[in-house]
């Protein structure tokens, strides 16, 4: 896949060209009909503010638009924006500290409204608001202030000179949404807002008509879509709940679905059902990238409402490196590729694994399995079984931890395996499996979220949008911890916190030259790699199948796979 970044200095009009009409009308707004998606793991909300996970920010892409978006090839095209402000055309300074913006002339809302630069100024006051816990904040580091200088124009003030501007209301994590329908779920009332949270009037192809949290949402075309002809498809169902296998096959086999995301299960399987003939599986490599957290802080049930948080006091084990390398270390990674991706997945020692102008190749030792190594390392660091059990202490401390992840056939075949290799050096694991729309959901009230974290070990997905990880690497921050007072809401879920860290993170900030930028976002993640807080197990493609009866697929995995829907159509029979 080409991966491309966009240069400040680079040519500025982009075109994003809707498919030419067909004769037949199956291209004309609503002439394909019924279009039916199933996301194995429901959304809890359609508010992408309010919880980072893929399932929502997704599903939330179908109403919500930012200005900018990021194609299946990593390319920056304009969105809502008439075209990409650059330092050449004026639209960003020479100092690097402002970015103007100028909003497409007649953009609508869903309701009739016009979209103004006054909703972008919202937007940023939502998620920026000390009591709101916007779970998308990482995308506004930095911003000074955000003015409308017309109905037409934003401009966005930095407080440092920012190299890559286009964070803050760019790609499907950091949408404008309607200043009139928010005006009144600014910070704690935020959560509080379920009809706007649950059903936003958006400027995108497609309009909620019911939304079910944690099941189902029904959409219709959006009348005052700003594309004639587009969306082709009058009405969409978007299915959540279930399991990949079953979402696999209700395409490939069954035909009762058009569309399913993230078939993360057996590739042999997969390949089975794919020789049917009714359908497609397809794969996009992006910045995904499977891995294990390692609790930086104490879990223990016994310390209540500190528990998992800064303020409970440190893992009595985790914070060792050695014990997160020695973890690592016992990891057969081509094993995981081979027994659960297939040609969707990829070893990897990195979290940054692109685009390949970030990739570092200093952690690629972990691509080989060595259990004797990782005794050894034990061994020469006194971490030994002192009681004849099998299990290691650290200060007395038993090397026994809790690993848990969502319910998934192939995360539970990697437990299995992890466990397996662990118990080989000495380190005994509990397994434990969550329904993904629990695990994902955001919901502060849950025990059982990511963003909780209550156990020593947890395994997920996570990426970004774009192709600039400067916002990705910013996940980091000590700042970005979550806790009760952010409502669990924070990206550094791990709950590492360095400040020479922070620093590397400020620099970049401050940063124009692109190799020096790609230089810094190799620091950082090498940083963080060589911490252990980590352990980064699987480069992931996005893999999803279609129809065969289902085209104008262009699937990305650095903006929302949903991107292009509004070029999605019915295939003439």
């Amino acid at each position: 896949m080409k991966h491309t970044s966009i240069l400040l200095g680079a040519a500025a009009a982009f075109a994003c060209a809707p498919l030419a009409a067909l004769a037949d009308g199956h291209l004309a707004r609503g002439g394909s009909g019924h279009l039916n998606i199933i996301y194995w793991q429901a959304p809890s909300t359609l508010n992408p503010y309010l919880s980072g996970g893929t399932k929502e920010v997704e599903a939330a892409s179908l109403v919500l638009e930012s200005l900018a978006r990021f194609d299946d090839t990593g390319e920056m095209v304009p969105w809502l924006a008439a075209e990409i402000p650059t330092v050449e055309n004026g639209g960003v300074s020479e100092d690097l500290t402002q970015i103007t913006w100028t909003l497409q002339e007649g953009v609508t809302w869903s309701d009739g409204s016009p979209l103004t630069a006054n909703d972008a100024v919202f937007t940023w006051e939502y998620c920026t608001h000390p009591e709101g816990g916007c779970a998308q904040a990482s995308y506004f580091d930095g911003v000074e202030s955000i003015v409308a200088v017309d109905d037409t124009t934003i401009e966005v003030t930095f407080a440092e000179p920012t190299p890559f501007p286009y964070t803050a209301l760019v790609g499907s994590e950091s949408p404008i949404i309607q200043a009139a329908q928010f005006a009144d779920c600014l910070g704690a009332r935020a959560p509080e807002c379920t009809e706007a949270n649950f059903g936003p009037i958006g400027t995108g192809p497609f309009v909620v008509t019911d939304f079910r949290p944690n099941d189902v949402i029904e959409l219709a075309a959006n009348d005052n879509y700003r594309v004639p002809d587009q969306p082709h498809f009058a009405t969409v169902t978007f299915k959540g709940g279930g399991d990949a296998t079953a979402a696999a096959r209700s395409v490939l086999e069954t035909g009762e679905f058009d569309y399913a995301w993230n078939l993360q299960i057996d590739p042999t399987i997969l390949a089975q059902m794919e020789a049917q003939g009714n359908g497609t599986v397809v794969t996009a490599f992006g910045t995904s990238v499977e891995r294990l957290h390692l609790n930086q802080t104490n879990p223990d049930p016994a310390l209540g409402d500190l528990r998992s948080t800064v303020e409970g006091g440190p893992h009595p084990f985790l914070t060792n490196p050695i014990v997160g390398q020695a973890m690592s270390m016992a990891i057969d990674r081509a094993l995981l590729v081979e027994v659960g991706y297939g040609a969707g997945g990829q070893p990897t020692c990195n979290v940054l694994p692109a685009p390949e102008a970030y990739a570092s190749t200093a952690n690629d030792g972990c691509l080989v399995q060595d259990i004797d190594g990782a005794n050894a390392l034990l061994d020469e660091a006194g971490i030994v079984d002192t009681d004849g059990d099998g299990i290691r202490e650290l200060d007395g401390v038993p090397l026994s931890v809790l690993y848990q992840t969502s319910t998934n056939a192939v995360r539970q075949d990697t437990q299995a395996l992890v466990k397996q290799w662990w118990a080989e050096i000495g380190i005994d694991a509990e397994l434990r499996n969550i329904d993904a729309s629990v695990f994902f959901g955001g919901d502060p009230a849950s025990p059982d979220t990511f963003q909780k974290f209550y156990a020593d070990v947890e395994m997920y997905t996570n990426n970004f949008a774009g192709v600039d990880p400067q916002a990705y690497m910013a996940n980091w921050l000590c700042s970005d911890i979550p806790g009760p007072d952010t409502q669990w809401q924070g990206a550094n879920i791990q709950r590492y916190c360095d400040p020479e860290y922070d620093a590397l993170v400020a620099e970049m900030a401050r940063t124009a030259d692109l190799e020096a930028r790609g230089e810094l976002a190799m620091a950082m993640n090498d940083m963080i790699m060589q911490s252990y807080s980590i352990i980064p197990l699987v480069h992931r493609g996005g893999v999803s199948a279609h129809a065969n009866s289902l085209g104008g697929i262009r699937m990305s995995d650095w903006d929302s796979e949903l991107w292009n829907i509004a070029e999605w159509h019915r295939i003439p029979e």
